[in-house]
């Protein structure tokens, strides 16, 4: 496991899996309540193959939980990646550098992507986060209203589990015993993914740049039918869809993961 470093000059956390040859780069960009850690086993795959991945470690998670699952709004997202990106760019000049991301990581990435297509050569998501799929009890709508009048970086319980995310039973044990794992948001930070994915719908029609969508057929925590709707409205035409009709909705840590890896790397040759 590549160790956690900090970009030099700021409090930006990230991990890398550099290739002996360098083809492209790959920005990966992990979901709510993960870490850069969980793209271990696309990032030691994907370097074997020459593509460099830099996985960042989102604000509020992993072991950037100076105030758990909270982030003021997605621009302090946006910022931090395009700092990861001018890193990225500076150690690989003249390599195509493309964004891929799981879940709220694939809402963000989607959201930059549409505003600042000149930075990546294409996009990968998998099971974007553009409408939640999760049961939140009604005690769970009251508090996020309260909290946003009164506190909103209080933490509130978003209901999922290991076993929502991956059938590898060990990856499930290793989750639940993981303090970078985390299963809470603040309530700005349940706002921000609201807005976000409102804006969603109206930036699919400003993609311009290569996009690829990775579903999980048995997806518990969001709604894939949204990301087909979605996927539908992309004015670009270079798009594929790819859809795992018995996996859930972790892809990169799914049983199967080597199929979905597979497809990934298919399309980057093409593109790289």
């Amino acid at each position: 496991m590549p160790e956690l470093k900090n970009l030099p000059g700021s409090d930006i956390k990230y991990r890398s899996w550099p290739a002996a040859e360098t083809r492209a780069v790959l920005l990966l960009v992990h979901g709510l309540g993960a870490h850069s850690a969980r793209w271990n086993f696309f990032g030691e795959h994907l370097s074997s193959k020459g593509f460099t991945c830099y996985a960042i470690e989102l604000k509020g998670y992993g072991e950037t939980q100076n105030v758990p699952g909270h982030v003021d709004s997605f621009a302090v997202y946006y910022k931090d990646i395009i700092s990861l990106y001018g890193l990225a760019r500076k150690e690989h000049p003249g390599k195509k550098i493309f964004i891929l991301a799981e879940s709220m990581g694939s809402l963000i990435s989607f959201l930059l992507a549409a505003k600042q297509p000149e930075l990546f050569a294409g996009q990968i998501l998998i099971s974007p986060a553009f409408k939640s799929n999760m049961a939140f009890p009604i005690s769970a709508y009251f508090q996020l209203i309260t909290s946003l009048l009164y506190n909103q970086k209080k933490p509130i319980k978003v209901p999922f589990t290991s076993a929502m995310c991956t059938r590898d039973v060990a990856y499930q044990k290793k989750m639940d015993a993981d303090k970078r794992e985390s299963r809470v948001a603040s309530a700005q930070m349940l706002l921000n993914n609201l807005l976000g994915q409102v804006e969603a719908k109206s930036a699919a029609k400003k993609v311009s740049i290569p996009t690829l969508f990775l579903l999980a057929g048995k997806d518990y925590l969001v709604d894939p039918k949204e990301s087909r709707r979605i996927y539908q409205k992309l004015a670009v035409k270079d798009k594929r869809l790819f859809e795992y009709p018995e996996m859930l909705h972790a892809l990169s840590i799914e049983l199967g993961k080597e199929q979905v890896f597979a497809d990934i790397l298919e399309w980057l040759k093409k593109r790289s």
